[in-house]
């Protein structure tokens, strides 16, 4: 079953569990508005790639958005905001481990050869962690491994 029909499933599925299923249904209205969007503004029907990255997106402005609200001390906001990341998890696939984002940051400078430069490394690292790990961890870990 595709990102878009699970989707679809599981907002009937709140729909129907009103109340304990307000922020799933939320949380899913908003991701699938963003799909739509992208669509219309891009003139393409999204695959799952596509839609990773629109997940991906929405649960980085939720981890954001929770730094700020734990800097200001706002339980209230960061346990509704929990609840959403919850929401969106269960659709992004397993995050690498900083081992296996190693590996492929290894392989991209191997694959570079003589261009060995930050932006070529990172043209070759970020589609194969799409989704699976988080830009400024493997940005980090280039830096590093780059010297």
């Amino acid at each position: 079953m595709s990102l878009k029909d699970q989707l679809k499933e599981d907002m009937k599925a709140a729909m129907k569990a009103r109340e304990e299923g307000k922020t799933a249904l939320s949380v899913i209205r908003m991701v699938n508005s963003a799909i739509k969007n992208t669509e219309i503004n891009d003139k393409v029907e999204l695959d799952d790639n596509g839609i990773l990255g629109i997940l991906a997106k929405e649960m980085k402005t939720r981890q954001d958005s929770l730094t700020e609200f734990e800097k200001a001390g706002r339980e209230d906001l960061i346990a509704h905001v929990k609840e959403e990341m919850a929401v969106l998890q269960k659709y992004l696939p397993a995050q690498m481990s900083e081992d296996e984002i190693r590996t492929v940051v290894k392989e991209a400078i191997a694959a570079c050869g003589d261009a060995v430069n930050m932006g070529n490394v990172m043209k070759h690292v970020m589609p194969k962690t799409k989704g699976r790990a988080d830009g400024k961890v493997v940005n980090n870990i280039v830096k590093e491994l780059l010297g």
